[in-house]
This record gives structure tokens, C-alpha cells and sequence, in this order.
């Protein structure tokens, strides 16, 4: 029977071996660019959350509101950009999931709560509550899920529950009447109407209700890439004209498209029973 080398001894073993020179290289060892710009973004994003929350605690709603949204496009790009740069990572993964929470729970929550919801100070905290912690539970489920080997394939078009940063854009419709020419009042008279509205985002982004996913565009027909730059610089520049009833018509479409959401998945759903029957 051999005797056993100090290397089966484990990790600790294996580093005894090791000399403090190459200990001090593998602690310190160089970390690709193409890992730290995805996670230079994703702080990017949490820096812009924490700032719409300093903006709504000064009272400064409009821009509190344009750092949310900046928050939501920097959240588009972190995850792309790793992709594209095969730079993705566990800590990226963890960091995304952290600043996600902040700026599209807790950002959110507070900025109605300084806007209006305080005008019911019960009740209206604990709608803040719950949108932040359905949040919190959407972003939970989606960590456990994402690397199911199980799903099909066609699960990729499609998002369990609304995501956080559709969630976040679209909780803050009553503000963008209020900011746009509509002028909502933020009277108390109507506070309750905007508390069961933030009940109603928190629901959909803690349930299971399937929502389409923009995660598979990457590539671009080339047919439609004329179409396509045109209709992106039309919205930037709406995006620049008029922000906030902007924001009003895309917060109702995706909202609208619900229903069409549900409509496809359940369709596929049944197109892969009939086809695991016939198998």
C-alpha cells in the first residue's frame, strides 16, 4: 500500500507545496478585460438606481426617473456585452442579480413612496413593501432556473413572471402622467388607485404568468437593419422630445402584450404535449 502524497491532502496541501512566490502569483493573477467591462456596467447601473433614489428623496422626480430608466438599458447591455465578449462569470452573475434588486425593487418602491404613496402612510409603505419584495422573489426564481437542463428550448422566448426592469419601468406609469402633460394630481383622492396598480406589478413579476423575451435578439436580418435604425432613432429621439409620454405608450404596450404572451406560450405548450404523445 503506498503511503498517500501530501497533494490528496486537499486544497490546504496542495498550497503547502506551493512556494510563496507561486501563492502570491495565482492570489494576484491577471483578470481579462473582457470579465471586468460587464461588471464595470452592472455597477454603472447600481450607481444610477442609488442616484434615482437620492433624486426622489430631494423631490427631483423627473430625474430620478431618468436614472431608473438608465438603470434598465445598462441592465440590457451588462448581460450582452459578456456574452459578446465570452466574459460572463459567477461573480458577474451574483453582482447583476444584487444591483438588479436595488435599482429595480428598492429604486422604484422608494420614488412612488417619496412621490405620493406616503399620502396613505400605512397602506402605502406596505405597497412599497411587497413590489420590492415580489422583486426580490422574481430575481430569486430566476437564478434557480436559468441554467435548468430540463427546459425546452423554446422556454428561451419567454420569462417566468415580469422582469424586474419592465417591472420597474412599468410601475412608475402613474409619475409619467404625472410628469407628462396630463399632470396626474398626486392627491390622496387618488392614492389608493396607484396602490392597487403597484399590487398589480408586484403580482405579475411573482407569478408565473409568461412574459415574451427580448433576450434572443442578437442578430439582425439583413433586410431590416434599415427598418430597424430607423424605428430606434425615431424612439431616441421621442425618448429626447418628450420623455415621459414616451414612457406612458411603451409602459401601456408591454402591458397590452401580455396577453399575447400567454397566448403563444400556451400554444407551444400544447404543440410540445401533442408532439411528446406522438412520440
Amino acid at each position: 500500500m503506498t503511503e498517500p502524497s501530501s497533494f490528496d491532502a486537499g486544497p490546504e496541501g496542495r498550497d503547502a507545496q506551493l512556494s510563496p512566490s507561486e501563492r502570491r502569483r495565482l492570489r494576484f493573477r491577471n483578470i481579462p478585460i473582457r470579465v471586468v467591462l460587464p461588471n464595470l456596467v452592472t455597477l454603472l447601473a447600481l450607481s444610477m438606481g442609488l442616484t434615482a433614489i437620492r433624486y426622489a428623496s430631494e423631490g427631483k422626480f423627473d430625474t430620478a426617473v431618468t436614472a431608473v430608466i438608465a438603470a434598465a438599458v445598462l441592465d440590457g447591455l451588462d448581460g450582452r456585452i459578456a456574452r459578446a465578449l465570452k466574459g460572463t462569470s459567477r461573480f458577474g452573475a451574483e453582482l447583476d442579480s444584487l444591483a438588479d434588486f436595488v435599482d429595480f425593487g428598492v429604486a422604484p418602491a422608494l420614488l412612488l413612496y417619496f412621490w405620493s404613496l406616503h399620502e396613505i402612510k400605512g397602506l402605502g409603505w406596505f405597497a412599497a413593501l411587497v413590489f420590492a419584495i415580489a422583486c426580490a422573489l422574481r430575481l430569486a426564481r430566476f437564478n434557480v432556473t436559468v441554467d435548468d437542463p430540463g427546459r425546452p428550448a423554446w422556454h428561451s422566448d419567454f420569462f417566468v413572471g415580469m422582469p424586474a426592469p419592465a417591472g420597474a419601468v412599468a410601475v412608475l406609469l402613474p409619475l409619467y402622467l404625472h410628469l407628462s402633460v396630463a399632470e396626474l394630481p398626486g392627491s390622496k383622492a387618488l392614492v389608493p388607485l396607484f396602490i392597487v396598480y403597484v399590487l398589480t406589478i408586484a403580482f405579475l413579476m411573482a407569478s408565473r404568468i409568461p412574459h415574451f423575451s427580448g433576450k434572443r435578439i442578437g442578430r439582425i436580418p439583413r433586410e431590416y437593419v434599415i427598418l430597424v435604425l430607423f424605428c430606434v432613432g425615431v424612439t431616441a429621439l421621442l425618448l429626447a422630445i418628450y420623455p415621459m409620454e414616451t414612457l406612458v405608450l411603451a409602459s401601456l404596450a408591454y402591458l397590452a402584450a401580455i396577453p399575447f404572451g400567454v397566448k403563444r406560450y400556451k400554444e407551444l405548450e400544447r404543440q410540445e404535449a401533442e408532439k411528446a404523445q406522438g412520440a
